[in-house]
């Protein structure tokens, strides 16, 4: 096996198009295709994230909530890549986006902090300069 990367990374929201403008207006990600699958009754939307990683949402009539918030077993968080953070919080706050404090990461000296999306889907901004 020759892993060369990520191709994408998928999210079940529960709000489609509260979703679909968070994630294209909000974080700017840039509309690949999107698909209504009738026999799912399911939406499908994959987004750009700068050209080089791909998320796919969904919507799905009867998703269900998160059981454990946030320590369940499975992904705990999506983290993004930002150059400055001070500007990406600022943007997050100017579009009603609640964001915690930011932080340092102890091991590695960084910034980041934590905000979630219209389902609740814990995501980070994480500083790489």
């Amino acid at each position: 096996m020759n892993i060369s990367g990520i191709h994408h990374i998928a999210i079940i929201v529960g709000d489609y198009e509260k979703s679909k403008f968070f994630y294209t207006e909000v974080l700017g990600f840039k509309i690949i295709r999107e698909t209504y699958r009738q026999n799912r009754q399911s939406y499908k939307l994959d987004l750009s994230v700068n050209g080089v990683g791909q998320l796919e949402l969904f919507s799905f009539p009867d998703s269900k909530e998160r059981q454990s918030y946030p320590e369940a077993k499975g992904l705990r968080h999506l983290a993004f890549a930002v150059k400055d953070i001070d500007a990406a919080v600022n943007h997050l706050k100017e579009n009603g986006v609640a964001v915690q404090e930011v932080r340092v990461d102890e091991l590695t000296g960084q910034r980041f902090c934590f905000f979630n999306d219209p389902s609740g889907q814990p995501l980070e901004l994480y500083e790489c300069h």
